[in-house]
């Protein structure tokens, strides 16, 4: 077993919507019951799968209820809607935010401004100050259009262990083996992306925080749960049960993708909000057709 507070399958949850666009909340139950069915090990509500950006501050606030509520406390539970590219206005918003059931918070890297390392640094040091949870870095300049670098990563482990985490999504191995290289042991190194799990896993990551899981919870935890326990053959099994699927979900973006896939599984609506459409029929098919492939060890009820 490793020895990390937050590890195994975190679930980044989808925000389902009726048709029309309103929150389905039934089938956010049905979402979350699934997920703690399949065994993963603690939940992310309202990151970037979640769309919190298309919320309004008060449709989040009623996702993140709704989702304390369902959990009841059974998996541990990170709040994920802190990122932003005005620090100030960032530290605000924590300072007023009742986080009473949540465990951990998530903030992304400051997006759009691209700032320097120093400027990332200085704003996560600032979070640090105010937050009174611990904190997942999240690292997605895929999405932020700026990387922080390794070094940046691991400054911040070792000026606070308040900082417990990293969300690694840079796709790049190299950097996460930097990374788990010279960090402090009270730091965790999650994949950020689905297809790396097991190749970072392999150096020393501890977990991942999934899109796919949303839809697999089963097949990705114990993938995850071989690997932890270094079994590698049977977590190779898992992995290449699902791998086909993984491109087709980021081809249109995300969420649309593994909001297609619940779809054709029958566990949600397939509807995002603009300026995200839902994913063309080519690719949904594409979906179902690997989809169909995977022989499954879950049953969607």
């Amino acid at each position: 077993m490793n020895q990390y507070p937050l590890s195994g399958t975190g679930v980044a949850l989808v925000t389902p919507f009726k048709k029309g666009g309103a929150v389905d909340y039934a089938a956010l139950e049905k979402i979350i019951e699934n997920c703690l069915e399949g065994g993963v090990d603690f939940l992310v509500s309202l990151g970037t799968t979640g769309e919190a950006i298309t919320l309004s501050s008060e449709e989040c606030r009623a996702v993140l209820d709704f989702t304390l509520k369902i959990n009841k406390g059974r998996l541990p539970l990170v709040v994920g809607l802190f990122g932003g590219n005005n620090t100030e206005q960032l530290l605000k918003k924590i300072k007023e935010f009742n986080f009473d059931g949540f465990d951990y918070i998530m903030s992304s890297s400051p997006s759009y401004s691209k700032p320097s390392q120093e400027g990332i640094y200085q704003h996560f040091m600032k979070i640090e100050e105010v937050s009174p949870l611990p904190i997942i870095i999240y690292n997605v300049p895929g999405r932020t259009a700026s990387n922080m670098t390794a070094d940046t990563i691991v400054s911040l482990a070792k000026a606070s262990k308040k900082f417990v985490a990293v969300k690694e999504a840079s796709g790049n191995v190299g950097q996460a083996g930097d990374i788990l290289k010279n960090k402090p042991d009270s730091l965790a190194v999650l994949s950020g992306d689905d297809a790396l799990t097991i190749p970072l896993m392999s150096l020393g990551a501890t977990g991942v925080i999934s899109v796919i899981a949303n839809a697999f919870p089963f097949e990705f935890s114990e993938m995850v749960a071989a690997a932890n326990e270094g079994d590698y053959g049977v977590a190779r099994h898992f992995h290449e049960l699902l791998l086909d699927i993984h491109p087709h979900l980021y081809l249109e973006g995300n969420p649309c993708g593994i909001k297609a896939a619940m779809h054709i599984l029958g566990i949600c609506e397939n509807e995002v909000r603009l300026p995200l459409v839902p994913v063309s029929k080519e690719t949904y098919q594409q979906l179902e057709e690997e989809i169909g492939n995977v022989k499954f060890s879950n049953k969607i009820t």
